[in-house]
């Protein structure tokens, strides 16, 4: 099944972006009558009938409306540090987003190599992913952050820091409480500095580590949001 994604959705009428309009009736030859399926990001599903078969604005009759399957009764937040090789973050961005993340915040620290991204790029990757992976949701990519910024926020729920220390012992699936919200940070390749560590110590942060592996920085974003989600099942 083909999933599509409309944001702006307005029933029982409504016009699909030219970029989903264009997939739908150029590359999948769709035509009006045909039925297509399709999410607002925001945890719903909808069944439509093509009305209008317009490339450039595909007008959709909605016939059914229902809530998608994978609501949380938690939210997870990463925030982790751009890689050098911007491939692999997006790697991480849609892998996370088949497994079930609610917001990624990049975050810009001492020892990051990457300091720009390009949102609208990033932001493709993830509707990509949810509509491969038949999520209802659309992971919120925020706007990039310096690591002070973010650990200064009022945030709430558990928060942890992920990184590389023989100090540190306390496992993220032990530290975490099944059903709460939760934060994670995870740093660049050279990772966070102590400087940042002792920082976010002060803030409420709890230092955790995520398994003996070390791992490169888009891995260990993957592991954090798969220890989650097994806790949650």
């Amino acid at each position: 099944m083909n999933l599509f994604y409309s944001p702006n959705i307005i029933e029982p009428i409504t016009i699909l972006t030219e970029e989903e309009s264009k997939h739908i009736i150029r590359v999948l030859r769709k035509a009006a009558g045909d039925i297509i399926y399709f999410t607002d990001g925001n945890g719903f599903k909808y069944n439509g009938k093509i009305i209008d078969a317009n490339p450039k604005k595909c007008i959709i009759e909605i016939f059914n409306k229902k809530e998608g399957d994978d609501k949380r009764n938690y939210t997870l937040h990463i925030g982790i540090a751009p890689t050098k090789n911007i491939a692999r973050f997006e790697w991480f961005l849609e892998k996370c987003t088949e497994i079930g993340i609610d917001s990624i915040t990049p975050i810009i620290c001492d020892h990051s190599e990457r300091r720009d991204i390009k949102p609208e790029r990033l932001n493709k990757v993830i509707t990509s992913a949810m509509k491969q992976s038949l999520k209802s949701f659309h992971p919120e990519l925020n706007y990039k952050k310096k690591f002070q910024e973010l650990i200064s926020e009022n945030i709430e729920g558990d928060k942890f820091i992920a990184y590389i220390d023989n100090e540190v012992t306390l496992e993220l699936k032990e530290a975490y409480t099944p059903g709460s919200n939760v934060t994670i940070l995870i740093g660049p390749e050279g990772d966070f500095s102590p400087e940042e560590v002792e920082i976010a110590k002060t803030y409420g942060y709890i230092p955790v580590r995520l398994g003996k592996s070390r791992l490169r920085t888009e891995t260990a974003g993957i592991v954090a949001c798969h220890t989650i989600t097994l806790a949650n099942l």
